[in-house]
């Protein structure tokens, strides 16, 4: 295909996710997309937040969640001066105790373009145009979700029913099940589309219950996931999340997004060389999946969040072809 169809420029990728974690893996599939090296990247967004300004417009006007959708539309601006200028104007919050307060403006521009369209997708494909974001921003549901958990604060404890994003988000002890409410969303077609089209498919870093999982929860989400022909890549936490995982092991991680979509098989999981204790026992545990290990250094010092630069490195490295450029950065499984 011609450069102007796009596959001569690298393949299509698609991530899932939400929050800081979905922030940091787009702004280094843009950097990518601006160097040549991907074609075309696709966010699919979970819609479960139901705290802060997302959480306030959900309930006033029965909409999906708007924050996870404006922070991946604000990750894919480019780096031009309009693209930064309006990646801040969609981040600004507005301060002062009035209305206003707390909100951020892209979550009030999304809101109103839903209003005004009748379309999430139609909405956020304006919304993106106006950002000039370099790529597309979908949500997984087309309706809001609440996460259901049921947690126990110890081995001899019997589970509560924990219900919201923020309440599992911070609920001590461990989550033994994870469920959505509805449990059978409508899913967003076109991310359905996206993700059966796609050469590469990447779930995660991010709150790994109330961001990553979720997903796995929608049945036809899931079900695209293991049809597809993409490669799918799993990309795992630099540290555990206080509350969430705490006391996690990367393989934990891998662990429990298993259980969650045991017919999933993984292609590559990369994780951060310095945040791995036990390299042969995660390399066991991504054979496991049916996948292969990639070390790569992904952060700067005791840094908890991903350095932008380093994690652009070890991401080309993943959507180059298959069998491909992993060179001293695998682990053999």
């Amino acid at each position: 295909m011609t450069p102007e169809g796009g596959r001569d420029r690298g393949p299509k990728v698609v991530a899932l996710g939400g929050g800081h974690g979905l922030y940091a893996t787009l702004s280094a599939l843009r950097t990518l997309h601006e160097q040549g090296k991907v074609s075309e990247i696709t966010a699919v967004v979970t819609v479960a937040d139901n705290g802060g300004s997302s959480g306030r417009l959900r309930q006033d006007y029965g909409v999906l969640p708007p924050g996870d959708l404006r922070m991946a539309l604000a990750a894919l601006c480019g780096t031009d001066e309009w693209g930064q200028t309006w990646a801040e104007v969609f981040q600004h919050r507005f301060a002062g105790d009035g209305d206003l307060q707390g909100h951020a403006l892209g979550n009030l521009l999304i809101v109103g373009l839903w209003e005004r369209l009748g379309s999430h997708v139609q909405a956020l494909e304006w919304a993106g145009r106006l950002l000039g974001a370099k790529g597309r921003v979908l949500p997984m549901a087309c309706s809001p979700l609440d996460i259901v958990a049921q947690v126990r604060e110890s081995v001899d404890a019997e589970a509560v029913e924990v219900r919201g994003q923020v309440q599992v988000a911070k609920a001590p002890g461990e989550i033994v099940r994870l469920s959505l409410d509805p449990a059978d969303p409508d899913p967003c077609v076109e991310a359905l589309d996206a993700i059966r089209d796609a050469d590469l498919v990447l779930l995660g870093p991010g709150s790994w219950y109330t961001s990553v999982l979720p997903h796995l929860l929608v049945d036809d989400v899931r079900t695209a996931l293991q049809e597809t022909t993409a490669r799918r890549g799993v990309l795992l936490n630099l540290v555990p999340q206080a509350g969430e995982t705490t006391g996690f092991t990367p393989q934990d991680h891998l662990r429990v997004l298993h259980e969650h979509a045991p017919g999933l098989v993984v292609d590559h999981v990369l994780a951060d060389r310095h945040s791995v204790s036990d390299v042969p026992e995660l390399s066991r545990a991504v054979a496991w999946l049916g996948g292969e290990l990639v070390m790569a250094d992904l952060r700067v010092g005791e840094d908890p969040h991903h350095d932008h630069d380093l994690l652009v490195t070890a991401l080309e490295h993943l959507v180059a072809p298959p069998r491909t450029g992993l060179g001293a950065g695998r682990a053999s499984a």
